[in-house]
C-alpha cells in the first residue's frame, strides 16, 4: 500500500472516530430542550458530555491537520471552495463552547435558557452541514484544469448534499438520543429512549436512501456492497436493542451504523479526494494532491508513536466517567444571594 493510500485511510479514520464521538455530542446539544423539560434535567444531559466533548473536537482538529499536511491541495481547495460553509460549523463550534461555560454563569432562568438555545443552535448546525460537505465531497464540485472551484454557496446546495446534512442530522441526533438513554437514569432515561425510537422511523429510510443514490452514482463493488447492509443492519438493530432496554448494544450498534456509514462514503470516493463535475480529469486524487513521499514518510512515523497514546488516554477518559447520572446527583442551584455570602 502506497503512503498516500495509507493517509487517505488515516483521514477516513479520524473523520470516522469525529463522527462516532462528536455525534452523540451535537445530538445531546440538539436534544436540550426536547428532553429537558426543566433546568435540572438540562443539566443532567449537560454533565453527561461535560468531561468529553471538547476532547471529542480533538478528532476534528487532527483530521483537518492531517489533511493540510498530507493532502494540501485538498485541504487548499476544500476550504476555499466550502469556505462560508466551513465557516458556519467554525462558529457554531465556538458558539456551542462558549454556551456550555456560560450557562452556568449567572443564575436565573432568563439567562440559561438564553445559552440553552445557542447550545440547540450551534449542535444543530455543524450536525447538518458536514452532511452537506461530505455529500459534496464525495458527488463532487465544479472544478476547474487548475483545481480551482468555480462555484458558489448555493451550488453546494443540491439535493444530494441536502440529503447527507439530513442524514447526518437524523443519524446524530438519533445517536445522542441512544447515548442519553445509556447515561442517565430515571424519568429521563425513560424518554430518551423512547424519543431513540421515534427519531430511527425518520433515521432509517432518509439514511437508507442517501446510501442507495451513493451507490448508484459511484457503481457498486465488493467493500460498499458489504457496507450498505452493515450500516442498515446496524442502524435497525440499535433502534431495537435501545427499545428493549439494552441501551449499551444500542449504543454500539448506532456507533457501528456511524463507522459503516463513514466508510462507505471513503470507499466510494477513492481515489478521488474531490471529484470535479466539470471533467473528471479536473478531480484531484490521493496522487496529485499529495505530499512529497518524505513528507508523509515522516508523518508516519509520528502517527504510529502518538496515535495509541490518545485513544489510551481517550479510553481511560471514558471509562472515569461511565457511570449514570440522575436527578440525585445535580446539586441544587444556589440562589444569588448565598452565591455572593
Amino acid at each position: 500500500m502506497a503512503l498516500t493510500d495509507v493517509w487517505f485511510l488515516l483521514i477516513a479514520i479520524l473523520w470516522t472516530g469525529y463522527f462516532v464521538l462528536e455525534g452523540f455530542d451535537f445530538g445531546v446539544g440538539a436534544l436540550l430542550r426536547v428532553l429537558g423539560r426543566d433546568d435540572t434535567d438540562r443539566r443532567i444531559m449537560i454533565n453527561t458530555i461535560g468531561p468529553v466533548w471538547d476532547g471529542n473536537e480533538v478528532w476534528l482538529i487532527v483530521a483537518g491537520g492531517a489533511t493540510f499536511a498530507a493532502f494540501p491541495e485538498w485541504y487548499a481547495t476544500l476550504f476555499s471552495g466550502f469556505y462560508l460553509a466551513l465557516l458556519l460549523i467554525l462558529v457554531a463550534l465556538i458558539g456551542r463552547g462558549v454556551a456550555f461555560e456560560y450557562r452556568g454563569k449567572v443564575d436565573t432562568p432568563q439567562w440559561r435558557a438564553r445559552w440553552d438555545r445557542v447550545i440547540v443552535a450551534c449542535s444543530i448546525t455543524p450536525a447538518l452541514l458536514w452532511g452537506v460537505a461530505f455529500g459534496n465531497i464525495v458527488g463532487g464540485v465544479p472544478l476547474d484544469a487548475d483545481h480551482e472551484f468555480v462555484g458558489s454557496l448555493l451550488t453546494l446546495l443540491h439535493p444530494y448534499a441536502l440529503l447527507g446534512g439530513l442524514t447526518t442530522l437524523l443519524l446524530f441526533l438519533l445517536h445522542g438520543a441512544v447515548f442519553l438513554s445509556l447515561k442517565t437514569d430515571g424519568d429521563i432515561r425513560t424518554r430518551a429512549r423512547a424519543l431513540a425510537v421515534r427519531l430511527g422511523f425518520g433515521a432509517v429510510p432518509v439514511a437508507a436512501a442517501f446510501l442507495l443514490w451513493t451507490w448508484f452514482d459511484h457503481g457498486a463493488d465488493v467493500v460498499t456492497a458489504v457496507l450498505g447492509p452493515a450500516a442498515a443492519a446496524a442502524l435497525v438493530g440499535g433502534i431495537l436493542a435501545t427499545r428493549a432496554g439494552r441501551e449499551g448494544w444500542g449504543f454500539t450498534l448506532t456507533a457501528g451504523t456511524i463507522v459503516a456509514a463513514t466508510a462507505f462514503l471513503f470507499t466510494a470516493l477513492y481515489p478521488d479526494v474531490l471529484p470535479s463535475t466539470i471533467d473528471p480529469a479536473f478531480s484531484l486524487t490521493t496522487t496529485n494532491a499529495s505530499s512529497t513521499p518524505y513528507t508523509l514518510t515522516i508523518m508516519t512515523w509520528v502517527a504510529a508513536v502518538m496515535t495509541p497514546i490518545v485513544l489510551l488516554y481517550q479510553g481511560w477518559t471514558y471509562w472515569v466517567f461511565r457511570q449514570r447520572i440522575s436527578r440525585a446527583h445535580i446539586p441544587s442551584s444556589p440562589a444569588p444571594a448565598e452565591e455572593h455570602a
